[in-house]
């Protein structure tokens, strides 16, 4: 049986995306996972919403609860010295490389595992990922093209946050849907069930403004 495509939209900035990215392979019998990097703040600024980081007392519990998940599933966590930091230096090195699994995960590792800042330490999370130019690298336009590109076509399918996943046209958002993914995956009419049904018929009752 042929795997199912499955695209994982992802910023690392997001301490949700590395925990996510920790339960991939889970995924990886029934899907053939394409790692898509997208800049979060571009999502933020189309949708006009805040990030979690923006608000203060929800940037503690976010930060609190990501050590929470980490904690109990075993996984090394720990809080770079400043967050949010500026990823597009990470994203597009990430980019100029090929978008290899590898390289994500060392990324991943030297933020989140390591508490390191990719911004400021951008030169010391190039050697890590074994690259010599990666100033000149990143500054190329194709790699810039790309990202821009990744994030416009995240907003035209639907996309709000990281991470994502999008099987056979449905998106699924946050780190927690790693189960809700795979019942779909093993069952194609999963959301077709009258439950889910009700749930994308339901209206709006207020609409701030």
């Amino acid at each position: 049986m042929s795997r199912v495509k499955l695209r994982w939209y992802f910023d690392v900035i997001s301490p949700y995306a590395y925990l996510c990215f920790k339960r991939l392979p889970e995924l990886t019998e029934a899907a053939e996972i394409e790692y898509v990097p997208v800049l979060f703040a571009g999502l933020l600024k189309a949708w006009d919403m805040k990030g979690p980081a923006e608000l203060p007392e929800k940037r503690i519990h976010t930060y609190r609860h990501s050590a929470w998940v980490a904690r109990q599933r075993g996984i090394k966590f720990v809080m770079p010295p400043r967050h949010p930091f500026n990823p597009l230096p990470a994203l597009r090195l990430i980019i100029a490389r090929g978008v290899r699994e590898a390289d994500i995960a060392r990324t991943f590792e030297f933020i989140w595992t390591e508490g390191r800042d990719p911004e400021l330490e951008f030169e010391a999370l190039a050697a890590a990922l074994g690259e010599t130019d990666a100033t000149a690298r990143i500054a190329q336009p194709a790699v810039k093209s790309v990202l821009a590109g990744n994030t416009e076509q995240a907003l035209a399918r639907g996309l709000w946050g990281v991470p994502t996943f999008e099987a056979r046209g449905e998106l699924f958002w946050g780190e927690d849907t790693v189960d809700w993914v795979r019942a779909f995956l093993a069952d194609p009419t999963l959301l077709e069930a009258p439950d889910f049904r009700r749930a994308d018929a339901t209206q709006a009752g207020i609409v701030r403004r």
